[in-house]
């Protein structure tokens, strides 16, 4: 597989929140751990943890909460630079409740959150048009088109195409949530258009047979494949991943983990380590392995941003040279 990545730098565009989480055996009322968390985010903060110059593409409001976020990526060696401060605006927030199988569910407060105002300024988006050419990719999900108004997702696609122009790899996980969309019909039409102005798909098999019916990895690749995506990767949970371009497609298998703890940020993991892989020119293959044992650490540790001291142990592949810009 050969995608162009004319340097290794990143950025992802998305909303991050403020995260709530059941202690465990906290009993009733349950104890409450502040953090936070969103697919692109937690994608993008251990793509910068395993040495990809990577930044978060979001708006946030002025208030201490959201001072708060900027001050936790920073430490995190997160650009911030492309963060819009928007006034009378705060971030969203979900709060998570795990079961005894490790599976979470949410319950969400973000209706209001700022993330939602990022392409409602024409000024701010030419701004982005502009600033996000500087980048080797530029990653993004199907939460982040959820955001979007009708006018608002013109503007994205608008981006993207003149990212592409500049070449600028666009890589995207579908990540459906059918509460987010007014319709599955809606989500179908929007995911499409997203996959058509894609280089590299990331989707999980459960969310693309829930939004289109597919009956196996293969119908999904398929799929992305007549969309125009080059290259795709298929999550199929504790089985692995398959893989594939145009012409080859392989199975990588995952080490079984026997007791997931919590599987939050299992694909956003996964997506990070095989797009940091990609990024420091490894094949797929080697990649997808790097993504595979990074969401076997984080499924393995409660929340969706594990310390970084419990990704020691992680064998990760060498670095390319990096590229000054």
């Amino acid at each position: 597989m050969s995608i162009h990545l004319k340097n290794p730098s990143f950025a992802a565009i998305g909303e991050c929140m403020l995260e709530l989480s059941e202690a465990p055996d906290s009993g009733l009322p349950p104890k409450l751990q502040l953090g936070y968390g969103g697919d692109t985010l937690n994608t993008a903060l251990y793509c910068a943890r395993l040495g990809v110059e990577a930044h978060y593409v979001t708006a946030l409001g002025e208030d201490a909460r959201s001072e708060w976020l900027i001050n936790e990526w920073r430490q995190e060696g997160l650009g911030v630079s492309h963060v819009a401060r928007l006034p009378d605006r705060e971030p969203g927030l979900y709060w998570i409740t795990i079961d005894d199988k490790g599976e979470r569910s949410f319950s969400y407060w973000r209706s209001e959150s700022a993330a939602r105002e990022l392409l409602s300024d024409a000024k701010r988006v030419r701004g982005l048009s502009t600033d996000l050419t500087a980048f080797g990719m530029v990653y993004l999900s199907g939460i982040t088109l959820s955001l979007f108004n009708a006018q608002g997702l013109e503007r994205l696609w608008a981006l993207l195409r003149s990212l592409r122009d500049a070449s600028v790899c666009i890589a995207f996980d579908g990540n459906y949530r059918p509460r987010a969309w007014a319709s599955r019909k809606q989500a179908q039409g929007v995911f499409d258009m997203a996959l058509r102005h894609s280089d590299i798909a990331l989707p999980t098999f459960d969310d693309e047979q829930k939004l289109f019916g597919d009956k196996t990895p293969d119908h999904t690749l398929d799929r992305i494949h007549r969309c125009g995506v080059s290259e795709a990767v298929v999550k199929v949970g504790p089985e692995g991943c398959w893989i594939s371009d145009n012409d080859t497609r392989a199975h990588i298998k995952t080490a079984t983990v026997s007791r997931p703890v919590d599987t939050t940020a299992a694909g956003d993991s996964f997506n990070a380590g095989y797009l940091a892989g990609r990024l420091h020119k490894h094949t797929a293959a080697e990649s997808a392995r790097q993504g595979n044992r990074l969401a076997q650490i984080v499924i393995a540790h409660r929340g969706a941003i594990i310390p970084r001291s419990l990704m020691s142990n992680l064998d990760t592949l060498p670095r390319a040279a990096s590229i000054q810009r």
